[in-house]
């Protein structure tokens, strides 16, 4: 009896989990979203553009200029190993954590809080945008990455269904596929077809709203537009 009194009671338990977590797999996505187009964007503009969370655009940079003889950016040649160093310590702060779902989510969101206020907090004592290109301005950089890289890998361990936040070529590829669909087939759209288009052209709002914002926040508040991710990573965590 007791036996089956436990199988109970974890059975409960679990219930309000999967429950919280498929809510943050449909709240949180967005504003990720949102956050990492900021971060991309402001870290373009003011970090002697680095691709902050689009990290093969710096594979392309990089090799455009190994090949064609320009100037390397080592910043951007540093951000691919750093990323990979960065996902995996997120796995295993995950793996140290032994939590999943909703716990498992908010731990990583504070993780990315703590990087991208880092960030916040060395690009206004530092200031480097006033040197885009230089040494200060890429360790801002690597940090900012470091938070890409922990919402990538949030997804991926804590909510695996949801797609890239910040990658946007899938969510437009899912979008486009959809509405040939309809368009080709004549036929209305599959629930799960709906769900899809819904959260691809979410994501792709988000993201570039985050851009537009963070645009603007550059050039009115220089370093100080960091601020506005930053403060989009803490609601992240309040998320419920």
């Amino acid at each position: 009896m007791a036996t089956l009194a436990g199988n109970s009671d974890a059975l409960g338990d679990a219930a309000p989990s999967v429950t919280e977590l498929s809510r943050l797999e449909k709240r949180l996505p967005p504003l990720l979203s949102v956050i990492a187009g900021m971060v991309d964007l402001t870290g373009f503009f003011t970090l002697g553009n680095i691709f902050t969370a689009h990290i093969t655009g710096n594979l392309v940079l990089a090799a455009a200029a190994a090949v064609h003889g320009g100037p390397l950016n080592l910043a951007q040649a540093l951000a691919i190993p750093v990323f990979m160093i960065a996902v995996a310590a997120t796995w295993l702060i995950a793996r140290a954590s032994k939590t999943h779902g909703p716990v498992l989510t908010r731990l990583l969101l504070i993780v990315q809080f703590v990087l991208l206020a880092a960030v916040l907090i060395f690009s206004v004592v530092t200031r480097p945008s006033n040197q885009p290109h230089g040494l200060i301005a890429g360790i801002a950089a690597m940090i900012a990455v470091c938070a890409m890289a922990c919402q990538y890998a949030l997804l991926r361990l804590a909510m695996p269904q949801v797609v890239s936040t910040a990658v946007m070529t899938g969510n437009l590829t899912n979008a486009v596929l959809a509405l040939m669909q309809v368009t080709l087939n004549r036929r209305s759209l599959t629930a799960a077809d709906t769900e899809r288009l819904k959260s691809s052209l979410s994501l792709l709002v988000g993201f570039l709203l985050g851009c537009l914002v963070a645009a603007v926040a550059v050039s009115i508040l220089a370093d100080w537009a960091w601020s506005l991710p930053v403060a989009l990573a803490a609601l992240a965590i309040v998320v419920r």
